[in-house]
C-alpha cells in the first residue's frame, strides 16, 4: 500500500531528504521502501537486501518454504539477491550460484547472456563460470531473485540456464512488480508509479 510517509535522513547526520515511500510486509517484518524514479517518468518502490539482515532472513525463510521440492540448485543474479539466495540455501541445503556481471579473470571458460534490466536500463551481461556448469546441467533449477519486473534478467538468466543444458523448475522472487505474473512465486506485488 501507497504511503505518503517520507525517509527523514537528518537522523543520521546528514542532509535531510524527504522521498515518499511504500510500506511493505514480509512476514513479521514492515519497511518503508523508498520510491524512486528509474527512467522518465517510471519510478519504482525500491527494496534493496543488502545490509537489512530482518527482511532479508524472513524473506529468505518464507520463500524456502515455497521452494519447488524437485530443486537441486538455485541461481541467483548478481548483486542485491544474493543474501537472498544464501539465506535460502542455508535453510534448505542446495547450494546456490551467483550469475556474475561481468566476467572475471579468475573465470574458466565462462557463458554468458546480455540482459536489460528496469533498474540499470543499460545493457549488462550475467556470467557464469564454466566451473558451475556442472552444477547446473542436467539439474533441476530454481531462480532466485529479490523482484521481478519486466522479466528482462529472468527470461535472460533462463535462456543462460538451459543453454548450460539445466531445467528451470521455478522463480521466487520477494516481490513481482508492475503486471501480475503467473510465472513467479513471490511473497508479494508492488506497483509501478507512472508519471
Amino acid at each position: 500500500m501507497f504511503s505518503p510517509q517520507a525517509l527523514d535522513s537528518s537522523r543520521c547526520g546528514v542532509e535531510s531528504i524527504h522521498v515518499k515511500t511504500h510500506l511493505v510486509t514480509i512476514g513479521a517484518v514492515s519497511r518503508q521502501l523508498p520510491i524512486i524514479e528509474v527512467a522518465p517518468g517510471v519510478s519504482v518502490a525500491l527494496l534493496n537486501l543488502l545490509g537489512d539482515t530482518d527482511l532479508t532472513e524472513e524473506a529468505g525463510r518464507l520463500l524456502a518454504a515455497l521452494l519447488p521440492p524437485e530443486t537441486d540448485v538455485l541461481v541467483t543474479p548478481e548483486v542485491k539477491a544474493v543474501p537472498l539466495a544464501h539465506v535460502i540455501s542455508r535453510i534448505t541445503g542446495k547450494p546456490y550460484i551467483v550469475a556474475r556481471k561481468t566476467e572475471k579473470p579468475y573465470m574458466s571458460a565462462p557463458i554468458s547472456r546480455e540482459v536489460i534490466s528496469i533498474t540499470t536500463g543499460k545493457p549488462q551481461l550475467l556470467v557464469v563460470d564454466g566451473f558451475d556448469v556442472p552444477k547446473i546441467r542436467g539439474h533441476n533449477v530454481a531462480i532466485i531473485d529479490d523482484v521481478v519486473s519486466t522479466g528482462g534478467t529472468l527470461r535472460s538468466l533462463s535462456a543462460l540456464m538451459t543453454e548450460i543444458g539445466g531445467h528451470v523448475c521455478g522463480t521466487l522472487a520477494v516481490f513481482t512488480e508492475g503486471d501480475e505474473r503467473s510465472d513467479v512465486i513471490a511473497l508479494g506485488h508492488l506497483p509501478l508509479y507512472l508519471k
